[in-house]
């Protein structure tokens, strides 16, 4: 990412001026708990040094112009900074938009416009988070460009999710937006999506590297099953709370499921509420794995998330699944499991560094016979989280 070409890029666009405001807030990598996190339970996610730039000026007048390098036959995208209703077509600029409405909602006034070159390296569609990001970026922006100083930034990531709740209309929990904004380089994030609370956890995986790998097949959350997902599980959630005293399903343990599931007839929402169960306690498994050393257990346990959330869940897609069975059968494999929201997106692989080579060549060369296409592979670094540059 060349910073001097984007400030010359800027220039170009909007014209001389004062110097640009430079933030970044990176993209995320879920390692172990996915769908947990509107269920109440336990996620895992590391932030990753991909991920948005924004470069801002402040204006004097209520013009807000947008302009994306990554969409840049759309051109500068402008309007007014008191009319943020929604495109109604899916744009792009509806994420920095609904997150400037999701300030002036809660109180936070936003007085002047502002002019943004915004510039993406994570792969959109790829399950990485980008939307979080630019959501994350986005309210790091305000704070900052707008003197709300005290603003933490947990809360810049609640915001974040507000916006995409009901904004966006997507119902996605709080993992990404959070993972993007308090993310440290070489931690994961332990965090409790019911209270908040969190741990970020030395993440030393010597001889292991961490890999992405992207199917090339893309999804949209908005008009995919995940809203369905979220509607399944709070509906097997009423069902439990006739009986049993809980306040999500994060309060379940294996046990207990087994006890109460007779309580949830149908049995596609029984499987939603397995997997939520199961895969919250799979996260504290490796948690404690990881803290002891175990990385072989830490893997079994992203394998066994692999096939809950094939199974049960039903978010994974026959290029996923062909990709993570592939990679279970190479060497120096420890793990491997679908990342994201699903239906489609990338894979996350623990892979022993003497064997990336051999990894990278056996997925790229089954990919393409199997789906005539080859998939994309980023080898990860763990960053930091969103902030000024």
């Amino acid at each position: 990412m060349n910073m001097e070409k984007l400030k010359d890029t800027f220039i170009q666009i909007f014209g001389a001026g004062a110097e640009p405001d430079v933030f970044f807030a990176p993209g995320r990598v879920n390692l172990i708990g996915d769908h947990t996190d509107y269920n109440g339970g336990h996620v895992f996610p590391c932030a990753l040094t991909l991920g948005t730039y924004g470069l801002v000026r402040k204006r004097d007048d209520d013009t807000l112009r947008l302009y994306s390098e990554n969409f840049s036959s759309d051109g500068v995208l402008a309007s007014s900074i008191r009319d943020l209703s929604p495109s109604g077509n899916g744009l792009w600029t509806d994420y920095p938009r609904g997150v400037i409405w999701a300030f002036a909602k809660k109180g936070y006034t936003i007085d002047s416009g502002m002019d943004i070159l915004f510039y993406g390296d994570i792969p959109g569609g790829a399950g990485l988070s980008s939307s979080a990001s630019l959501e994350v970026l986005m309210g790091t922006i305000l704070r900052d460009t707008f003197g709300f100083h005290d603003l933490p930034i947990t809360r810049i990531a609640l915001l974040g999710q507000y916006a995409e709740n009901h904004y966006i209309g997507t119902k996605c929990g709080i993992m990404d937006q959070f993972a993007s904004a308090v993310g440290k380089a070489d931690h994961a994030i332990f965090l409790d999506t019911y209270t908040l609370e969190y741990d970020l956890v030395p993440i030393n995986l010597g001889d292991i590297c961490l890999i992405i790998t992207n199917s090339g097949v893309t999804h949209n959350l908005v008009s995919s099953a995940y809203n369905d997902r979220r509607r399944e599980c709070e509906r097997g959630l009423d069902m439990l709370q006739k009986v049993i005293d809980i306040n999500s399903l994060g309060d379940l343990n294996n046990e207990q499921f087994e006890r109460y599931q007779f309580l949830i007839p149908d049995e596609t929402i029984r499987k939603r509420v397995k997997h939520a169960v199961s895969e919250n306690r799979r996260t504290v498994h490796a948690l404690n794995a990881l803290k002891d050393n175990d990385i072989l257990e830490f893997g079994r346990l992203m394998n066994k998330s692999h096939l809950s959330l094939r199974d049960d869940y039903e978010v994974s897609c026959e290029e996923i699944d062909f990709l993570v069975k592939t990679a279970w059968d190479v060497p120096g494999v420890i793990g491997s499991r679908i990342t994201g929201g699903g239906f489609g997106g990338c894979t996350v692989s623990l892979v022993k560094k003497r064997n990336r080579n051999l990894f990278k060549n056996k997925l790229a060369a089954c990919y393409r016979e199997a789906y005539d296409k080859t998939p994309e592979f980023y080898e990860v670094s763990i960053g930091n989280g969103a902030g000024r540059l």
